[in-house]
């Protein structure tokens, strides 16, 4: 059966696979379109496991909320490129929202999911599929639940997905001016990566430690050293709170602060006030796309060169 261009276009916008491939999925199939997917789903499942040894350091993180729940997840891809690939992002945000419903703690319980979108799969046979696709190997590398009991959960993506953070919050009153603030709170845990929601959360024993090593430095300093013992523990509280403030959310200046002065827990004292409910921060979780992750450097110009001559 001659092939024609149209059968291979056909068949392109069904898998999204190259035009060599689906040329040559139709003629290893005489030209019938259902065997060709089945063809090219199976050579990329080999080529999947080819691609499994690949560093996947870029991609996208998406958020999905219903109701009280949020859901989000970090999907990994080879490159930057693929990040920005409409099919790649359309199976991130159904990653998030098959995480939402799920009960898996794991990314390995995860996998072994019935697919959301089609029973017939596993979370990890669409996982698959999204590599013959796309031709990179991709990883599902972390996700997170959060549910609010007794208030609201509030999302914000920031570049497109390649950082997002999620905060729950409790209160008694929910609505418009109480998510917006929320959502001003995600926007500053996404930008400012904060360590803590307060003070109260780090230990005494790691604040001493902290001041152990502000002491040991100044007095390495051969002029700090020489100061009087009551100046260096002044020296050395200023220094430790100054670090708090960086690192606890509720002790760093407010990025949309007007006076330039005001903290995140005087802006929600204030936003309190204005809805007559004590809104209080509970949890916060921030992904950025990639962290943590060796990133290994490709000559590029190389590489091609390589496939030319291979």
């Amino acid at each position: 059966m001659a092939i024609t261009a149209a059968m291979v276009k056909e068949l392109r916008e069904i898998t999204g696979a190259g035009m060599m491939d689906c040329k040559k999925a139709l003629n290893k199939t005489e030209g019938n379109m259902d065997e060709a997917i089945e063809f090219l789903r199976k050579n990329g499942q080999a080529k999947a496991e080819k691609k499994a040894g690949r560093v996947a350091a870029e991609g996208l993180c998406s958020v999905k909320i219903e109701g009280n729940t949020a859901a989000m997840v970090e999907v990994n891809s080879e490159t930057d490129f693929v990040a920005k690939n409409e099919v790649f992002q359309e199976f991130v945000a159904s990653v998030a929202s098959q995480v939402v419903k799920s009960n898996a703690t794991t990314v390995e319980e995860l996998l072994e999911e019935d697919w959301n979108e089609d029973a017939s799969k596993k979370v990890k046979d669409a996982l698959v599929d999204k590599i013959a696709v796309i031709g990179e190997n991709l990883k599902i590398r972390r996700f997170v639940k959060v549910t609010s009991e007794n208030g609201c959960v509030v999302s914000y993506v920031h570049g497109g997905g390649r950082i997002a953070s999620i905060i729950e919050a409790d209160t008694e009153v929910v609505n418009d001016e109480v998510k917006e603030a929320l959502l001003n709170i995600a926007m500053q845990v996404a930008a400012l990566n904060p360590k803590y929601i307060s003070r109260e959360e780090i230990s005494a024993e790691h604040i001493a430690h902290e001041k152990e090593i502000l002491l040991a430095q100044i007095m390495n300093d051969p002029k700090e050293s020489q100061k009087p013992e009551k100046v260096i523990k002044g020296i050395v509280e200023g220094r430790v709170n100054k670090e708090l403030k960086e690192v606890c959310l509720v002790d760093q200046v407010y990025v949309k602060a007007e006076d330039g002065k005001q903290t995140v827990a005087k802006y929600l004292e204030e936003v309190s006030k204005k809805v007559g409910a004590t809104v209080t921060v509970k949890k916060m979780v921030r992904f950025e796309t990639g962290e943590g992750i060796e990133k290994k450097e490709e000559d590029f110009a190389a590489e091609v060169a390589a496939q030319l001559n291979a």
